[in-house]
């Protein structure tokens, strides 16, 4: 037998028998710090930083294993249209470097609100010195930029997009900006945030368009926030009765979006979600927030860790290496597979069905189901990707999916795992 062909042997009984082959959702944390300042761009180290060694040890000791790092696009591109910068990209590939060396996953997380600083003042996309297609030229490029970086769990295009102007629909903006990003990147996931500061209660309302974005990579995930105050800034400016609470807030507030996701079959994250320290009955609503997105195969990045916090009501940032209140009640809900397909391992392949090549390439032949019928393609993590019918005995046009294993389902049921 040839090399190769043990070295297949072996990819496919690894993919095929690993104790988390139906994979744990990585949730994670923000590390804020490269988005601070009202100085922009500002002076690194002076006005804004970025997360340390030491932060991403902490966190991946815990098991909060993806980072949402909020970027500046006054500092990754100082002048529209122009080139990258060379530092601030260098600072983001030494953070994605340190990341790849604790196997731990990150979203450029572009911290914007869909507007720039100019001259001192804060300029909405849509206005005559601000066009979608300054936005679109710098996520073309960086993109370019960051492509080979394997870590990268997507690519958050922009946060909290609100009050947009009617010359510059969000839905338009973010078309744009995954066309940019296509050019150069056609594997890496791209992350939409929803309209009005991405409110997952708000979603129908303000984001129920996103649905019809194209992604020629088929790789969209789409992003929430979700805070339990009254006004669900995340301000938590009085106590808890005060605001409102109750132990299903967040639970009632994702739901809109989650159900959105469902209907559509779409992918869906949270981006942003947290609570103060100062009273257990939050990280009660926190508990059965983080219970109803595991349910739902959904996950998410708390807000926030960072160095420069302080004494910031949401931080998780441990004080003098003891741990917040809120750690532990997010560790409640780590290392937890997400099986919504109702699968059973012990009859996968499923009887009767013949599915081949595997690994594929391009295409998958199948038997045992007549032409014309419909199967259903997911990731590992029970995601839906896209839906397919049958033709010739054949699944075809599948080289947009990444390397990785898929699960086939047909009816009610999973029928096969498949590698590509």
């Amino acid at each position: 037998m040839k090399k190769y062909t043990v070295i297949l042997i072996v990819i496919i009984f690894f993919f095929l028998n690993k104790n988390d082959s139906f994979s744990q959702i990585p949730f994670g944390v923000n590390l804020a710090g490269a988005e601070f300042g009202a100085n922009m761009p500002g002076i690194f180290n002076s006005d804004y930083t970025y997360p340390t060694s030491g932060e991403l040890d902490y966190y991946n000791s815990k098991g909060l294993k993806l980072i949402r790092l909020p970027i500046r696009w006054e500092r990754v591109q100082p002048t529209l249209n122009g080139p990258i910068n060379g530092p601030e990209l260098l600072r983001i590939k030494n953070f994605l470097q340190l990341a790849q060396n604790r196997n731990m996953l990150v979203i450029i997380d572009l911290h914007n609100y869909c507007r720039y600083t100019l001259n001192g003042t804060e300029v909405i996309i849509g206005s005559p010195s601000l066009s979608i297609a300054n936005a679109k030229d710098l996520w073309t490029k960086l993109a370019f930029e960051l492509k080979s970086n394997s870590n990268i769990w997507g690519y958050g295009i922009m946060n909290e997009p609100h009050d947009m102007l009617t010359s510059a629909k969000w839905f338009n903006i973010a078309q744009e900006i995954i066309n940019g990003i296509r050019t150069n990147d056609t594997v890496t996931r791209i992350i939409v945030g929803g309209d009005s500061w991405s409110s997952a209660a708000r979603w129908i309302q303000y984001s129920d368009n996103l649905k019809n974005l194209i992604d020629p990579a088929k790789n969209l995930t789409f992003e929430a926030h979700v805070y339990f105050d009254n006004d669900a800034s995340g301000s938590y400016d009085t106590d808890y009765v005060t605001e409102g609470a109750n132990p299903n807030t967040g639970v009632t507030r994702a739901t809109p979006f989650v159900n959105w996701l469902k209907t559509n079959k779409l992918n869906g994250f949270i981006g942003e979600y947290g609570v103060p320290a100062n009273d257990a009955r939050w990280l009660v609503v926190l508990d059965n927030f983080l219970n109803y997105l595991k349910t739902n195969c959904i996950n998410g990045t708390y807000w926030a860790g960072g160095p420069w916090w302080g004494n910031y009501i949401l931080s998780i940032e441990p004080s003098n290496n003891i741990d917040k209140p809120q750690m532990s009640t997010l560790l409640n809900h780590l290392n937890t597979t997400c099986l919504p397909l109702n699968i059973n391992e012990n009859e996968i392949p499923k009887q009767g069905y013949n599915l081949s090549p595997n690994p594929f390439i391009d295409h998958i032949m199948v038997n045992g189901i007549t032409d014309g019928e419909e199967i259903s393609i997911y990731d590992l993590q029970g995601r839906y990707i896209n839906s397919r019918i049958i033709i010739n005995s054949k699944i075809d046009n599948l080289s947009y999916l990444e390397p990785g294993v898929y699960l086939i389902k047909y009816k009610d049921s999973i029928i096969s795992k498949m590698i590509k």
